[in-house]
């Protein structure tokens, strides 16, 4: 099943085309990326999805149901944690969550008590659950949205940029906890400028550009078009002329040869004995999606 589905969206400010005819399906149980700089309309394509703001023309599903004739249901199935930091200053964590959990339709009771216990465990803020909103860090502030986005057991996620200025300990809890959604069959729709987390995380990545997509594959067909793996050395003295030939490039001391796989290591190390080369220092690095993202661009 697909469980977000774009089809030609369009959206026009003045003469700023935000959206130009963005398709892209994320299929049900998918860890999806949507990457792209500031202003390439990503976050205008979300708020779209979530009814935020209405696209002039193309249609948009959440789990089957179109987010204008359906948006009751479309609206249920989709959990969004915003870009930037919004709370009410006048309610505890628990009872933040509370209050979201009503925007639902979803009544207090047991139930919910211990499905926000469970949120606020996994995100290591059960200890601040009746602490008022604002006696919160930053970072804290951001857990909570994450709870908020969550509460209703929605069974699409969309994260905004959600690590956007926090700690290397929040990255980390947040992503375990994600993972552990995403196993669980949740879909996942992720945006961030840390493009090694969407390297890490996500098995498909769709690339935007001045409202249109521009790229869109898996991670993997990405990282093997536009990228490559390399051999570096740092030698003593200079390189034979036969490995000259065969170099890829010389960045500072680094002597890079591009090869295909593994098996093409041992026969350069090979040539390089041959030669008499002393090898001070070496390294294989692996395709990098920030190369991939900088080509993509750049077209």
């Amino acid at each position: 099943m697909v469980a977000i589905e774009t089809r030609d969206v369009r959206k026009r400010y003045g003469t700023l085309d935000a959206l130009a005819g963005v398709s892209l399906d994320v299929r049900e149980g998918e860890f999806f990326a949507l990457l792209g700089p500031n202003g390439a309309g990503k976050t205008t394509l979300i708020s779209t999805l979530a009814g935020l703001t209405s696209a002039d023309s193309g249609g948009l599903s959440v789990m089957g149901f179109d987010v204008v004739k359906d948006y009751r249901q479309a609206r249920r199935s989709l959990g969004i944690v915003p870009q930037e930091i919004v709370f009410d200053p006048f309610f505890s964590v628990r009872e933040t969550l509370r209050f979201q959990a009503g925007y639902f339709g979803i009544s207090r009771s047991a139930a919910l008590d211990a499905w926000i216990d469970e949120l606020l465990d996994n995100l290591s803020l059960l200890d601040k659950a009746d602490k008022n909103m604002r006696q919160l860090s930053g970072g804290m502030k951001r857990r909570v949205l994450v709870a908020q986005a969550l509460v209703h057991r929605p069974p699409v996620i969309v994260l905004d940029e959600p690590t956007a200025g926090v700690d290397v300990e929040l990255r980390q809890t947040l992503w375990a906890f994600i993972r552990r959604l995403n196993q669980a069959g949740h879909t996942i729709l992720l945006t961030t400028h840390y493009l090694e987390e969407a390297q890490q995380l996500c098995s498909r990545i769709a690339m935007m550009k001045r409202g249109a997509i521009v790229a869109m594959d898996t991670t993997d067909h990405l990282l093997n078009a536009f990228s490559e793996r390399v051999l570096r050395v740092i030698i003593s003295g200079e390189l034979p002329p036969p490995l000259v030939a065969q170099r890829t490039k010389q960045s500072g001391a680094w002597h890079c040869f591009s090869i295909n796989d593994y098996a093409e290591v041992e026969p350069l190390l090979a040539q390089m004995r041959m030669q008499r080369v002393a090898i001070q220092k070496m390294e294989v690095t692996e395709p990098d999606l920030e190369e991939v993202f900088l080509k993509v661009m750049s077209r």
